[in-house]
């Protein structure tokens, strides 16, 4: 690797290190008070940081308030709101589904029809306000290109014993992205011969992660062979962020190629200490300007009236031709969820005493 590739990898490794501190932090109620007089808190996803660091100045010069960003898995910021509900510390919450209606049913969300919901279509957004897509996303698997250089095509492939110790996927408790690899495999496969699979699958992992945005770095250190992500972010990391890695999708028994949707949505945290702030930042996040900015990061605009244009969106394109996206009915999801994890727990994992909860690697 050239000194230039080294310094760029050193770069996106502090990039993608800096919100998990922040996040244990603020999560561990530490030396940070995630609100501050005239601040508004943001807890979100991991994957937008350079979309956040693009456009939340001018916000902030705007308005004449501080964005505080706390960014984890998607499921740990929903937990972290939950815990708060009583006495919320954010404002707005930005996590995917199915994470988003989780939020929405445990009342920790506030209905807010933000006038720049109107061109988000009815089914990316909730039918009482209280979330809407931000960033439009698919689901999908990486490599590392310099060390994979046979790209597997299949969920069988991955059962090759050339990836024995080098697989690690989110964990489906706390990262959307860990619970898509359940959504995906019972959709393409039925529940119980996905769980068989799982289990099968689990010969060869290393372990598990808390949140998905750290994958992208063992990827590209060489430390796995193959993890689970999501288009956007993959892209962004191998991009911007200096990382060599490469976003693939798979297919199951002669099929082709298949994802699904999963947006970062957006919504009003009830009660949250700076109510009238974070209806602002919303309204900022989804204006024309933000979202025309969102194939810079190699997101898809949540507004229908914002093109997919640039080179970044052509590359978005390109990535995603040939491959079939099926649809995810979400509140079959969220009935699944809570079952599928213990499943998941017991089955998959069972007593193998492997580590589900990462954050950085010994």
């Amino acid at each position: 690797m050239t000194e230039k590739n080294q310094l760029h990898t050193k770069a996106g490794i502090v990039r993608k290190l800096l919100p998990a501190l922040v996040a244990a932090a603020a999560f561990g109620g530490a030396a940070m008070q995630a609100h501050a007089a005239d601040a508004v808190v943001l807890y979100t996803a991991d994957g937008l940081e350079n979309l956040y660091k693009d456009v939340l100045p001018a916000f902030e010069k705007k308005e004449g308030v501080k964005v505080n960003i706390v960014t984890a898995g998607s499921g740990e910021v929903v937990n972290r709101a939950t815990i708060e509900k009583d006495a919320p510390k954010a404002d707005v919450i930005v996590t995917l589904p199915p994470f988003i209606q989780q939020a929405g049913q445990a009342g920790l969300l506030q209905s807010y029809e933000s006038v720049n919901y109107k061109n988000v279509p009815a089914i990316s957004k909730a039918s009482d306000g209280s979330w809407a897509t931000f960033v439009n996303n698919y689901f999908t698997f990486a490599i590392n290109p310099e060390v994979t250089k046979t790209q597997p095509k299949t969920f069988a492939d991955l059962l090759h014993p050339d990836y024995a110790g080098k697989v690690a996927y989110s964990n489906p408790a706390t990262a959307g992205d860990g619970m898509a690899v359940i959504i995906l495999t019972t959709s393409l496969m039925g529940e119980d011969k996905a769980f068989d699979y799982l289990k099968k699958l689990e010969q060869s992992a290393k372990f598990h992660t808390k949140g998905t945005g750290y994958l992208d770095v063992l990827l590209s250190r060489n430390e796995i062979a193959l993890a689970n992500g999501d288009l956007q972010m993959d892209l962004d990391d191998a991009a911007n962020g200096g990382l060599s890695l490469k976003p693939i999708f798979l297919a199951h028994e002669g099929g082709q190629p298949t994802t699904f949707q999963l947006p970062y949505a957006i919504g009003l945290i009830k009660n949250g200490p700076n109510q009238a702030g974070g209806k602002k930042l919303i309204d900022y996040l989804m204006s024309t300007e933000v979202q025309s900015k969102v194939p810079d990061i190699f997101g898809i605009p949540g507004r229908t009236d914002v093109a997919l244009t640039g080179k970044n969106g052509e590359i978005v394109k390109k990535a995603t031709a040939g491959v079939k996206v099926i649809p995810v009915d979400w509140n079959q999801v969220m009935a699944k969820k809570a079952d599928w994890t213990a499943r998941w727990k017991n089955d998959v994992i069972g007593t193998s005493g492997k580590q589900i909860e990462v954050v950085k690697p010994k």
